[in-house]
């Protein structure tokens, strides 16, 4: 985890040093401050792994000698069939579609989410899969 915190400082000068000729150079305030608000999150990001490196174990990615296949291991459990994120997905177009549409298809995309969402988080408590 070292690695990654190294590289989230080494791109947060980058950053700032384009951040620093971009302002100098366009005089455009607008991009000038997404860099540096760009500068300051890679800051962030590089200062948190680095702080958690130092508490935590020396894993495979620290090691120089390190091969793939000694980071491997359990992912997590990925559920191997559900049409909920599609109730989902459905819903989420319908409802973004409706700001650019109409409120009105607000109406027809909640039902969606709703049953999508509650499906999704209930999914492994009712039916078939209630014992995985």
């Amino acid at each position: 985890m070292k690695i990654q915190g190294k590289m989230f400082l080494w791109l947060s000068v980058f950053i700032l040093a384009v951040a620093v000729l971009y302002g100098v150079w366009s005089k455009e305030p607008v991009g000038t401050t997404a860099l540096f608000l760009s500068f300051g999150l890679t800051v962030m990001i590089g200062y948190y792994l680095a702080f958690t490196a130092r508490r935590v174990d020396a894993m495979a990615q620290d090691d120089k000698e390190a091969d793939v296949a000694d980071e491997a291991g359990e992912v997590g459990f990925f559920s191997p069939h559900s049409w909920q994120p599609l109730s989902l997905a459905i819903g989420g177009a319908l409802a973004f579609l409706g700001v650019a549409i109409g409120w009105w298809l607000l109406y027809f995309s909640l039902p969606l989410l709703l049953i999508g969402l509650f499906g999704w988080v209930f999914e492994y408590y009712r039916g078939e899969n209630q014992n995985q």
